[in-house]
């Protein structure tokens, strides 16, 4: 850990010694997840690029363009900036309620239509640089202190609440795993994560009665969905049907029923899993799973080799953010939790959600470049 806090100042990279020092493997493998999500949005709309096929391709070039951006820029920028950003984002978060846009019952959405993007988004970025820089900054044994947990909780607390004044009980539970699970890589004792459990079944009866209406019907439809077949328990239903009835290899390219015929609903965003594996069967979604699980092993390793706690952090923040959109995807289109509104990462049609997560793995890069760097303690002190 000395070398985190190491005296003599690191030297700039040039470009091209950047360049040789990205990790390409990874960037072809983010690509042809991306580009399995435009051939199943092809395949949604019955064969053709528009509406959807089209703009996630142009989406996830520009997308490119801002992870090279961030892929080589100088990564003190990030730890300086790291504060400024989480304030951004918070104060966009803030005015969601006042000045945004709704949809589908909710107010999530600044801008206008196609103009419109969700600041939530940008805060699970912002989260995890503000995180990675606290504990930079925090000497390893001042880690277990109550006091210097006060801080990181309130990080973390603070977007959570305001996702579920949204109200968007998914978002508000991936900033909770996302900021526990940095806080756990950063050396948290465990005694702290017990009280928490704890006191959360503690307080599961006042958290049950402060939920919406529909948010309660969403978890009791994951207990039971035949209770309302045609309601609230249609789309998990039809989403199970279209997963067993594609078997083992699958119906065919562009030949699953259940979404070609449109029973299986939000089929190009948070069901296209579903719609995947009709199609593909068993070993198709097992592919899929496989390459997400491979980036995950590339993000492991590139985040093993950062000497600083910042860019460590940083990069196994973005792997945590990649780990819970798949996890709770695949789990709620299979029946395992509730129904929650999350897109498949570089599949599922969508343009905020899309940008973030390739700008997150774009950190992934930079913090890889950036991995022999080691940063004063003056250039990581902040707020606390």
């Amino acid at each position: 850990m000395k070398m985190l806090f190491a005296q003599a100042a690191p030297t700039k990279l040039k470009l091209s010694k950047k360049l040789l020092l990205l990790n390409w493997p990874f960037l072809l493998l983010i690509t042809a997840i991306a580009l399995v999500g435009a051939a199943a949005l092809y395949s949604v709309a019955g064969g053709s690029l528009d509406p959807w096929a089209s703009r996630h391709v142009v989406r996830f070039c520009f997308g490119l363009a801002l992870l090279f951006a961030v892929a080589f820029s100088d990564i003190r920028w990030w730890l300086s900036g790291a504060y400024p950003l989480y304030a951004v984002a918070l104060l966009l978060m803030v005015l969601v309620p006042f000045i945004g846009v709704e949809s589908g019952g909710a107010r999530r959405w600044l801008g206008y239509e196609e103009l419109s993007f969700q600041p939530s988004e940008m805060m699970k970025v912002a989260l995890v640089l503000a995180l990675a820089r606290y504990y930079q900054w925090l000497p390893p044994e001042k880690i277990w202190r109550p006091d210097a947990l006060l801080p990181p909780l309130l990080l973390i607390g603070v977007p959570s609440v305001l996702a579920l004044a949204q109200p968007d009980l998914g978002t508000a539970a991936l900033f909770a795993v996302i900021g526990c699970g940095l806080l756990f890589l950063a050396g948290v004792s465990w005694f702290y994560f017990a009280a928490g459990i704890a006191g959360v079944i503690i307080a599961l009866p006042h958290v049950w009665a402060a939920l919406h209406d529909y948010q309660q019907e969403r978890i009791l439809t994951f207990i039971d969905p035949e209770r309302d077949p045609l309601g609230s328990g249609y789309h998990i239903l039809q989403s199970k049907i279209a997963i067993g009835s594609g078997g083992l290899a699958g119906k065919g390219f562009m030949q699953g029923t259940q979404a070609q015929l449109n029973f299986l609903p939000e089929k190009h965003t948070d069901f296209i899993f579903t719609m995947f594996a009709e199609e593909t069967g068993f070993i198709g979604a097992i592919i899929l799973l496989a390459l997400y699980l491979l980036a995950l092993v590339f993000i492991t390793y590139m985040a093993l080799r950062c000497r600083s706690m910042f860019a460590k952090l940083v990069a196994a923040g973005m792997g945590l953010c990649l780990f819970a959109y798949v996890f709770i995807n695949v789990a709620m289109v299979t029946g395992l939790v509730p129904v929650v509104g999350i897109p498949l990462p570089l599949v599922s049609y969508g343009g905020t959600s899309m940008l973030t997560m390739i700008v997150g793995l774009g950190f992934v890069l930079n913090a890889h470049v950036n991995r022999k760097v080691t940063f004063r303690p003056e250039e990581a002190r902040g707020l606390w």
